[in-house]
Parts: C-alpha cells; sequence; structure tokens
C-alpha cells in the first residue's frame, strides 16, 4: 500500500511539473545509442554486488554523450524483492545544440543511492518496479575558462521505472529464449538547488531479448530520452528530445557455496 502511495505521488508530481512548464519551450533534438552490461555476483545467501557500466554515445555511436559507472551492494529480502545501497561516478560531455553545462565543458557527478526493487508475476508476464533516491554532487564552473571545479552543486532526484516482459515462446522466460519487454522510468528533481527542472527526465524503451541461460542475456531495441536542463536559454526552458536504441547485457555469477 505504500508503495502505491508513493507511485501516485511521483506520478502527481511528474503531471503538475509537465502542466507547470512555460509555453515557451526551447527543443533539442538528438540521436543517441547506449550500450550497458550490468552484472550480479552473489557472495552469501542474502548478499551480491551490483556492477554496471553505460557507454552513452551521441549521433548513435561516433561521439561521447555520457559515461557512467555504477556499483552496489544489494541485500535479498526475499526472492521477489531487493534493496541496494550504493554509488556511481558519472560523466556528462557536451553534446546537442544545447549543452547541459552552460559553457559547454565536460563534467563530472558523483552519486549516492539507495533503490528498492520489487518482481511479481502475473499469468505470463513478468512485472518490475523499481524505486530509487540519489543524492547528487555535480561539478559547477563559474566560466568558460575554469579549468577547475569551483564548486560542487548537491541536487536531490526521486526516479521510478516499471518494466514488464513477456516470453515470445511458451508461458516463461527459460533458457535459449526470446523475449519482449517495456519499461518507463520517471525522474523528479527536489531541493534548494533543483534550478528549472522539477521534471528531470523520462525513458522509455521497447526491448527484445535473448535468455541464453539463467546467467546470460542479452536484450535490444527503441530508446527515448526526454531530459529537460536545469537551466534555461533566453528565458525558455530546454528539453532534449534524444532518440535512438539501447543494447543491455545481463550476467550473474553466484559463488554462494550455501
Amino acid at each position: 500500500m505504500e508503495m502505491k502511495k508513493g507511485l501516485s505521488l511521483i506520478l502527481l508530481l511528474f503531471s503538475l511539473s509537465i502542466y507547470a512548464q512555460s509555453p515557451l519551450r526551447v527543443s533539442d533534438n538528438n540521436n543517441i545509442g547506449w550500450y550497458t552490461t550490468t552484472g550480479t555476483v552473489k557472495f552469501a545467501s542474502k548478499w551480491s554486488l551490483h556492477m554496471e557500466y553505460q557507454w552513452r554515445r551521441d549521433n548513435y555511436i561516433t561521439t561521447w554523450q555520457q559515461s557512467l559507472l555504477r556499483t552496489g551492494i544489494n541485500y535479498h529480502l526475499n526472492e521477489n524483492a531487493i534493496a541496494r545501497l550504493g554509488y556511481s561516478w558519472i560523466e556528462t560531455f557536451p553534446y546537442g545544440d544545447h549543452s547541459i553545462n552552460k559553457f559547454g565543458k565536460q563534467f563530472t557527478e558523483h552519486r549516492t543511492y539507495q533503490t528498492i526493487t520489487i518482481n511479481q508475476k502475473i499469468g505470463r508476464f513478468d512485472l518490475s518496479n523499481r524505486y530509487m533516491l540519489e543524492q547528487r554532487w555535480l561539478a559547477t564552473y563559474n566560466n568558460a575558462f575554469s579549468s577547475e571545479v569551483d564548486k560542487w552543486t548537491y541536487v536531490n532526484r526521486l526516479r521510478y521505472l516499471g518494466r514488464v516482459q513477456t516470453s515470445l515462446k511458451g508461458k516463461t522466460i527459460t533458457d535459449n529464449c526470446p523475449y519482449a519487454a517495456l519499461y518507463d522510468e520517471i525522474m523528479i528533481g527536489f531541493g534548494q538547488n533543483v534550478g528549472q527542472n522539477i521534471f528531470d527526465q523520462n525513458r522509455l524503451g521497447v526491448l527484445f531479448g535473448w535468455r541464453f541461460n539463467k546467467n546470460v542475456k542479452i536484450e535490444g531495441g527503441y530508446f527515448s530520452q526526454i531530459l529537460q536542463l536545469a537551466r534555461s536559454v533566453n528565458s525558455q526552458n530546454v528539453f532534449q528530445y534524444n532518440t535512438g536504441f539501447i543494447v543491455n547485457t545481463v550476467w550473474n555469477l553466484d559463488l554462494n557455496t550455501q
């Protein structure tokens, strides 16, 4: 019940933020390609390590958009729920007509985060709900000629990701089995430094995948990212509409001998 209330609040904030935006907007359209690898190493009955790297590219593959390294430690509450505490290191590069950094500089971001993921099966569909809270420190520069970070700006962000997937051969996803997946993630910024983007991002993915076995799978497909910049340009809100594709590889390693 509490999770449902939390999701309702997120969706309400998302709706209010969208309708509260100025009708004067700047649109920045980009073609992107995201290539990710995610691994889980289980070392005890209820504990595992999370390791993830995302190689995010502009113009599908030719230039940098972002580099993201994410690590964490998982606690398996039960078969269907996992809690995680972790850290992320991100490098964001200038791309598009209006870069995220107003001086067109590459900048670093450090994050700590907490998540809980709840999985369930309804008929032939596997459902996943992930709730994430992030604490973000973004490198900030006073001018375009700064060679060192002038300050670190702290912001908070709340994220919700819902995903549904189903087998394309039979009623369950098994070894050597194709599947289809659909997910959407909403991100809401909050705190005194949130800037223009209380609505931070929305991400949508439509994927087709192949599970080789319980430890290895690969998936890919269409990906859309709508991102609002924290700053305005000529008193107008800036929205990036980034579309392209995403390729995910997922692997698991169980070292638990209990």
